[in-house]
């Protein structure tokens, strides 16, 4: 919050690698033995001693409905996106349970905390919905009128979170949305997924410090564009 009262979005990570183009954030980011935002310290005032300028983080988990309630209710924020996820499709089955309390109970924290606080008529909610949700696609392309058929722990959990926002949208009144982004790449992309996977060893291979290396299934067919495209 600012020093004359304004409100100012709050962004939720669970995993920090999202940034926003705004003077004023407040985001939520996991507490760890060492700095794990890494990919979000150029936007400190000081990187190296990790002092915060314009953007205001708090220590928070999407698992701790307590602490979204009380940072929620300390910010009061105009705006909430919900950004948070154990978001790794292979990763989710070998963490299904986490990957639902996170992924899919998380979204329901956060939206009850906002009806707890009292700003269901002031606060905007957008839920980063995912293209994990067609799964086995029944149509090509898909369309928002394709049916859901989620083929993963996370895809399930985000089918949880998607209809558990249009549940409190119209129970409530909430402005509450869902935005289903296909896959959106950058540099900042982990380098356990595909796409960073195989620019990285290409340039291994182009160095000689990599003879070759293997992928799934050569077969899948998959969508994507810039994060920065989809930020915008």
């Amino acid at each position: 919050k600012s020093d004359d009262g304004d409100n100012f979005p709050l962004s939720v990570y669970h995993l920090p690698f999202c940034i926003f183009p705004c003077s004023q954030v407040h985001g939520i980011v996991r507490r760890s033995s060492s700095f794990n935002t890494g990919r979000i310290e150029h936007l400190y005032k000081n990187p190296q001693a990790h002092i915060e300028g314009n953007m205001k983080l708090h220590y928070g988990d999407l698992t701790d409905s307590t602490c979204l309630v009380k940072i929620i209710n300390e910010v009061k924020p105009t705006e909430i996106y919900n950004l948070g996820a154990q978001s790794h499709v292979k990763i989710s089955f070998d963490l299904a349970e986490y990957t639902a309390d996170v992924d899919g109970v998380g979204t329901l924290r956060l939206l009850d905390a906002i009806k707890t606080c009292g700003l269901i008529n002031s606060v905007k909610f957008y839920q980063a919905s995912t293209s994990e949700l067609f799964g086995k696609v029944q149509e090509i392309p898909q369309k928002e009128t394709t049916p859901f058929y989620p083929r993963s722990p996370y895809g399930a959990a985000k089918l949880y979170a998607y209809w558990i926002v249009v549940n409190f949208r119209e129970a409530y009144n909430l402005f509450a949305v869902n935005g289903i982004l296909f896959n959106h790449e950058s540099p900042r992309r982990g380098a356990n997924f595909v796409t960073r996977k195989i620019s990285r060893s290409v340039a291994k291979i182009h160095l000689g410090q990599l003879d070759c290396f293997s992928l799934g299934n050569l077969d899948a067919k998959r969508d994507w564009g810039h994060a920065r495209d989809y930020v915008e």
